[in-house]
């Protein structure tokens, strides 16, 4: 009976430590997607929409997977620095001056996991880490 309840117990430890791991995981995709939406509301969706859906040919949308992923490392200099010059998005080009943000690195963190997450449905969460060494190597 004993050796019963110490497996019982050793394998109730192991699923709880398994939970618990994901769980931490999915609180701070939470908490960065949350802070990230009011991040967009406040600086972003004024152009590129409710849903990321972009401004006919003015502003281009944020649901383009293939071009977030070809740009992954320049999308946090392009929030802090702005851009300028023609982008092709979605198979459409546009050529307006993005502006400049005051918004800090944790913010710039904040806005691209809810736009990855939420507005494209993937799972990938932009680290504070991540963001910060991406602004070191602007251009």
């Amino acid at each position: 009976m004993r050796t019963i309840l110490k497996a019982c117990f050793t394998i109730g430890c192991l699923l709880l430590a398994l939970i618990g791991c994901q769980n931490e995981i999915d609180i701070k995709t939470a908490q960065y997607s949350v802070n990230g939406q009011k991040v967009y509301i406040a600086h972003c969706q004024n152009c590129h929409g409710e849903k990321g859906e972009g401004l006919g040919n003015l502003y281009p949308p944020l649901t383009d997977t293939n071009f977030l992923d070809k740009n992954h490392q320049k999308l946090a200099c392009m929030i802090k620095y702005g851009s300028t010059g023609e982008l092709e998005v979605a198979g459409k080009k546009f050529n307006n001056t993005m502006p400049a943000s005051n918004l800090s690195a944790i913010d710039i963190a904040y806005v691209l996991t809810y736009i990855n997450t939420k507005i494209n449905k993937r799972k990938e969460i932009f680290s504070l880490a991540d963001v910060e060494k991406q602004l070191k190597n602007c251009q």
